[in-house]
């Protein structure tokens, strides 16, 4: 089987390998979706490559809400495998299991990603029916997982400024760091700094308590603050600005 997730890989590299990876691995392990989350600090940064767009949302809301499966493992450095998502008896992640479950998700696996001793990844497996992994498929994603350090690697070994200014300014890397380091995020928390005087941790609280209330991802809320669909009053209540009426 690695020949044949490797073979999915040939010739691309960086976002483009991530993608066609996870996208073997639906047509290989019997799963419904994928996505690999890259994690630093004990925080997912963005997801790396995902076989779809639901999968994609999946996995933002792990970073949405700062707790989920792909966190735990790089934390333990082990699988979390999860046959049963939002079981009565496992209180773990409420905020992600509530909004996954949500989004059609009944079972996830997250399988963390080596490079150099380091757990820095996590290739995240979601099922739309509950249940264990087969022992084929279980080890068919081990080594999957081990295959998603290559594109990863191939955005580190790259010669990107990885300073959000310098992405703004549209340097070399944009569409790698545009995914990886939620460019929307630092956009729309700034403009809450600047409308709010608050700093950058309250605003991305505020950002995240907001996208968890309605059900959506931070990256989701980040572009209607950006784009000015949506507009956070200092007074907290978030509202659509209408007749020309100012952004954050």
């Amino acid at each position: 089987m690695r020949g044949e997730l490797a073979a999915a890989m040939s010739g691309a590299t960086g976002l483009v390998a991530a993608d066609r990876l996870c996208i073997a691995c639906v047509d290989l392990l019997h799963v419904d979706g994928a996505a690999i989350s890259l994690i630093l600090d004990g925080e997912s940064r963005g997801t790396f490559g995902s076989s779809g767009e639901s999968s994609r949302r999946v996995d933002e809301f792990q970073f949405t809400f700062g707790e989920g499966p792909c966190i735990d493992a790089v934390a333990t450095g082990r699988p979390v495998l999860v046959a049963e998502l939002g079981h009565p008896n496992d209180p773990r992640w409420p905020a992600f299991t509530a909004a996954a479950v949500a989004d059609g998700v009944r079972a996830v696996f997250a399988l963390p990603t080596t490079i150099a001793a380091a757990n820095i990844g996590v290739l995240d497996l979601f099922c739309t029916e509950r249940g264990p992994l087969s022992h084929d498929s279980l080890a068919g994603g081990l080594l999957a997982a081990d295959l998603a350090a290559l594109p990863l690697l191939d955005l580190m070994n790259a010669d990107v400024d990885w300073e959000a200014e310098s992405v703004a300014q549209g340097n070399d890397g944009w569409s790698e760091l545009a995914s990886l380091q939620r460019v929307e995020v630092y956009q729309a928390t700034g403009m809450l700094i600047g409308r709010l005087d608050i700093d950058a941790s309250e605003a991305l609280a505020r950002l995240r308590a907001y996208a968890f209330a309605v059900g959506r991802t931070a990256s989701e809320v980040a572009w209607d603050i950006v784009e000015r669909r949506l507009v956070l009053d200092d007074d907290a209540l978030w509202h659509k600005p209408t007749n020309g009426e100012p952004g954050p």
